[in-house]
């Protein structure tokens, strides 16, 4: 799945969304805003908080940038990467607790929620538990979503006619079948600044959006570094008609 940075030109896209997930009291918002064109915020379920979606929100608002969902599982202790057995319509009041939060803070500070992307365990698990995507689909009223190609909440959520986004994640490694490698084990965050360019080049001609995480060192010079390359390349950087 991963690419190269020689593609022909002939198969490179007019343009892909740069993501990233802000609000989460560990990345560097203002710079990350600075060059994403979509920001995924955190919600308060795993990280944030009432004051910290306001201060996105209103930062997105003036630079433009769209603002999604990133809804999780009731976990801050375990930042929201710890799998957990939770019942349909839980889950289901929970992603509406959520999306329903981050909505009316976003309408405060003149934007909009655009549309929803689960985050750690919960984003793998909707890739393929039927229950708990369509838990996640029910709690999020008709707002697009973000995910991986061929993930079982994209496959709910077309059958029903809501948009779907793909994803792609140019510092992560993929297993054969696509999938991302789980974090636990070694080699499953690429840390060459070059390697992750050339993935990101490679994914762009079959995702709509890519992800570049904010959570470690550097992370706001890794994705102007990606961004430029893309352009470079003749990719235009924006956000999807959401």
């Amino acid at each position: 799945m991963p690419g190269t940075h020689a593609l022909p030109t002939e198969v490179l896209p007019q343009s892909v969304d740069l993501n990233a997930d802000l609000g989460e009291e560990i990345t560097d918002d203002a710079g990350l805003l600075g060059v994403v064109t979509s920001a995924n915020v955190a919600c308060g379920y795993h990280a944030g908080s009432v004051a910290i979606m306001h201060r996105v929100c209103a930062e997105a608002a003036a630079r433009g940038v769209a603002i999604g969902a990133q809804v999780s599982y009731a976990d801050r202790a375990g930042f929201g990467r710890v799998a957990r057995e939770v019942a349909s319509e839980v889950l289901r009041e929970q992603v509406a607790d959520q999306v329903g939060v981050l909505g009316r803070i976003a309408e405060v500070e003149g934007t909009s929620v655009r549309y929803v992307k689960a985050h750690g365990a919960l984003y793998h698990r909707v890739l393929h538990d039927p229950v708990q995507a369509g838990a996640l689909l029910a709690g999020s009223g008709g707002l697009p979503v973000l995910t991986m190609r061929g993930a079982v909440v994209a496959e709910q959520a077309a059958a029903v006619g809501r948009r779907v986004f793909r994803e792609g994640f140019p510092d992560r490694a993929y297993t054969s079948e696509g999938l991302l490698v789980p974090r636990s084990e070694p080699g499953a965050v690429l840390s060459d600044e070059r390697a992750v360019i050339d993935q990101a080049i490679g994914l762009a001609s079959a995702v709509d959006s890519l992800c570049v995480h904010g959570d470690h060192p550097g992370a706001v010079a890794r994705a102007h570094a990606v961004r430029a390359a893309l352009e470079a390349v003749g990719i235009k950087v924006a956000a999807p008609n959401w």
